[in-house]
Formats: structure tokens, sequence, C-alpha cells
């Protein structure tokens, strides 16, 4: 398997995109989810990154730089056809080295409260996020928790 800087041109990109897109709109009421499309992802801020395994996409993931100090993670999100397979956790670990690289001091990010969300917020609590306060641009609501890492002493 292999992590590398994401391709937006590529077809199976812009699927699984496509399919994270509307996984989180079928599970959070539009005006309040925050899962970014293809356009958005390609902000200068932003660092996409997808996990192959040969020519086939397992999953992608982003981090995108709030401050010098703080980060966020972003559009995580694993195929359907490849999900408990530990795809979720190369990709974090990946972006969490990019995190300890650049030397942010904090990463956060933000994720649903249904059951839907269980397998996500389980992998984030194992590798020490706790959860806290909304942060950046982010309120609290009925649908939305947020959840932080200090890198400070890692």
């Amino acid at each position: 398997m292999i992590l590398k800087k994401g391709d937006f041109s590529h077809p199976q990109v812009q699927e699984l995109i496509r399919i994270h897109l509307y996984g989180m709109h079928q599970n959070t009421p539009i005006e309040n989810s925050f899962a970014l499309n293809l356009d958005s992802l390609q902000k200068d801020s932003i660092s996409f990154y997808t996990l192959w395994n040969e020519d086939k996409l397992l999953g992608c993931g982003a981090i995108q730089e709030l401050t010098h100090q703080h980060a966020e993670l972003k559009s995580m999100r694993t195929h359907p056809h490849y999900l408990r397979n530990g795809v979720a956790t190369q990709i974090l670990d990946y972006l969490l080295r990019i995190a300890k690289q650049r030397q942010y001091q904090k990463i956060s990010l933000e994720t649903g409260k249904d059951s839907n969300f269980d397998a996500a917020i389980h992998l984030y609590k194992k590798f020490g996020f706790i959860q806290g306060e909304a942060f950046a641009e982010y309120t609290e609501s009925e649908y939305s928790q947020f959840f932080h890492l200090d890198l400070s002493n890692k």
C-alpha cells in the first residue's frame, strides 16, 4: 500500500469524495455538514492524501492548517469496499506524522454525533483525541462534536 498526495483529476478520487459528501449529507442536515467538496479541498491551506493498493483507492484524508500551531483533520473516508481493514488507521497515523513534522501544537476535528460516526470516534479516541470545545469557525450544535489532540509533548 502507498500513501501519496491526492490527484483530484483521478476518477477514483472524485468518486470517493462524492461518496463522502453523500454519506455526510445522509447523516447530517446540509446546513450542519462541514464536509468539503472537490474544489474546497484544493485550497492552499489543505494537504490531501490518498491510500492506494496498486490501482485501487482505499481511502483519503486531509490536514488543514488553521494557524502555524493548529491544524484540522478533514475528509477522512475509507472506501466502502475496504472498511475495517485498517485504512483509516494508516491514514490518520500518516496525517499525525505530518502534523508533527510541521510542528503543530494541536490538531482538531469536527465530526457527527449519531451512531454512524461511532467507528470514527473510536479511532480518534484510540489515537488520544479528547472531546472538547468548538474551534475555528465552528459552533456547537446537536449534530457536531469536536475532538482535539495536544501535540506539544509528543
